[in-house]
């Protein structure tokens, strides 16, 4: 989560005025400070490839761009978006993201002007290898990501979260393949995250967990609380009690490996060979390259794919400083139990829904 003060968090629980600040910018310099927003969202999603994306609406039709260096032009243009709350001293802000706009249109005589914007992670998408490529030279799984990403962006704030950097495999990629998958590819086999934070730095971290992860913020019904609603929903979709790592490295002709992880817990409503039934996760990585690489990926992976089995959406007042894959403690119907974010949307007015998804729950013992 965002640092913010502990005046913010305590206006968060009770009434308070919210101020957001939308500035464009192109080719680094600011060309249009705090836009006349008149609706709008930031949705984080931990299962995008593309973390945050940006929905916006501009009342006025004079925002609609014409020429190439307009300030909502799709040229590189990049809106920055915030969002904080007035204090009697001056507003404390909390960053939402840098995000390249996309697709602005709007009726020519009446408006409104609507636009899409997406993180950092869109320019390496785009940016797919032009020629083969490998990791040869880069000795740890850190440096390679580095690589491959200020292949793009040279000047790419890159931060490691984890205190781990182990060696890196060499590994290839054809021309025309996706390197943001291979910067994925990665951080997988050093059993972490990558995604662009709020700041516009590409992170890499821990994958979180429910049971270890710290509480960064505590959603409660009742008085002081800032529980609106609460739906909890089991899905099957996306969870698997088994998984398959392969790896086969033709760049550095060694031989074939799989390793294999099973929910073998006997209480889990998921493990394999149960009621549930058996549903393997395949995954395969030239980064795999010995019997152990392959039989922890598989562990790593295992863990958090049995997790979605349980899914509560909520709503509650708005806390912007909330990042996808934080620990929340939810205290409702008489029930604590900690989630990991798996999604949310900040609105950008006063008037907007902040929907939580969460997920991984696990309850909380009183005292």
């Amino acid at each position: 989560m965002y640092a913010i003060s502990d005046a913010f968090r305590q206006a968060l629980t009770t009434s308070h005025r919210i101020v957001t600040r939308v500035d464009a910018y192109y080719a680094g310099q600011l060309v249009k400070a705090d836009l006349p927003i008149s609706d709008g969202s930031v949705t984080v999603d931990r299962g995008s490839k593309t973390r945050r994306s940006l929905s916006l609406t501009i009342s006025d039709v004079k925002y609609l761009p014409w020429n190439a260096s307009d300030p909502l032009a799709v040229y590189g243009q990049e809106l920055r978006v915030q969002r904080g709350i007035q204090f009697a001293s001056g507003p404390e802000m909390v960053p939402l993201g840098t995000f390249r706009v996309n697709e602005p249109s709007g009726d020519v005589h009446d408006g409104p002007v609507t636009l899409t914007g997406t993180t950092a992670e869109t320019a390496v998408i785009d940016d797919v290898f032009m020629a083969p490529t490998t990791t040869k030279g880069y000795g740890t799984c850190v440096q390679a990501i580095e690589y491959l990403i200020r292949q793009t962006i040279p000047s790419a704030s890159i931060e490691n979260l984890t205190g781990r950097n182990p060696g890196c495999a060499v590994a290839a990629w054809d021309a025309g393949a996706d390197r943001w998958d291979a910067v994925t590819q990665v951080a997988t086999a050093m059993h972490a995250e990558i995604f662009v934070d709020a700041i516009g730095r590409f992170v890499i971290v821990d994958q979180p967990n429910p049971l270890t992860t710290p509480v960064s913020w505590t959603i409660a019904e009742g008085e002081g609380g800032t529980l609106m609603s609460a739906a909890r929903q089991m899905s099957r979709t996306g969870v698997f009690n088994a998984v398959v790592v392969s790896g086969e490295n033709s760049a550095a002709d060694i031989a074939p490996v799989s390793g294999v992880a099973y929910d073998n817990d006997p209480a889990s409503p998921t493990r394999w060979g149960g009621p549930y039934g058996k549903v393997p996760k395949m995954y395969s990585s030239a980064l795999v390259v010995t019997q152990g690489d392959a039989n922890a990926l598989a562990a790593y992976m295992l863990a958090d794919l049995t997790a979605p089995n349980i899914q509560t959406s909520i709503d509650s007042l708005p806390n912007p400083a909330l990042e996808a894959g934080d620990c929340v403690r939810v205290e409702y119907s008489g029930r604590k139990e900690r989630f990991i974010v798996q999604s949310l949307t900040v609105p950008l007015t006063a008037e907007g829904d902040f929907a939580i998804t969460l997920q991984g729950g696990k309850e909380e013992a009183d005292g």
